[in-house]
């Protein structure tokens, strides 16, 4: 299926739209206990079982509006099916609160893998959108490499160390705006190494 061109604001929509809801829900239902089948649920685990689904079908909708869904969408996909279904099933909130200690794990490690290669692995899904030369996407790819170790790490010590409250607005706020702070700062980089449209 060839991918197809959507609303940039539907896009944002469909891809923040779970995160937000779980946030509200979690906002609202976080000092309740539900009873389901005589076991006693609190109200991280109700939102946990709630965002699994909703996270399927928003990327569900995605790829049928898209006709592709990126590699790191699917993996986040599965990692939130798997952990989270574990939170669920056992009724434990830590298998959920170590699903973005996984994620940047697992994209760290890909990118590494991929660094001890003499590759950039980066640069195979993000060419498109950042025309650099290949000493740039090698700098690109060793910088965000370390800086997905270091938010697993931060994650390992936020869910530990503090309580859900922190956590949760940690997952919400503190990662994406960490994300957009690392992008924001690579400024120069991109000025150095960056590819005009009339050089390609």
């Amino acid at each position: 299926m060839a991918e197809r061109k959507i609303n940039p604001i539907l896009k944002l929509v469909l891809e923040l739209g779970p995160i937000a809801a779980f946030f509200i829900g979690y906002a609202r239902l976080k000092d309740q206990t539900f009873t389901f089948g005589g076991t006693s649920y609190e109200g991280f685990i109700v939102v946990t079982a709630a965002f699994i689904p909703l996270m399927i079908l928003t990327t569900g909708i995605l790829w049928a509006l898209t006709g592709k869904l990126a590699r790191m969408q699917v993996a986040t996909l599965v990692l939130v099916v798997l952990f989270g279904g574990l939170s669920v099933w056992l009724n434990d909130e830590r298998f959920f609160k170590m699903k973005p200690t996984m994620i940047y794990l697992l994209f760290g490690g890909i990118l590494g893998f991929g660094l001890l290669r003499g590759q950039s692995y980066l640069r195979l899904v993000m060419d498109e959108l950042l025309p650099m030369r290949a000493e740039g996407w090698m700098i690109l790819t060793r910088r965000i490499t370390a800086f997905f170790f270091a938010l697993a790490l931060a994650n390992e010590v936020i869910w530990r160390s503090f309580s859900t409250d922190v956590w949760v607005n940690f997952k919400t706020f503190g990662l994406t705006a960490a994300l957009l702070l690392f992008f924001m700062t690579q400024g120069r980089l991109f000025q150095t190494y960056g590819i005009e449209k009339d050089e390609t």
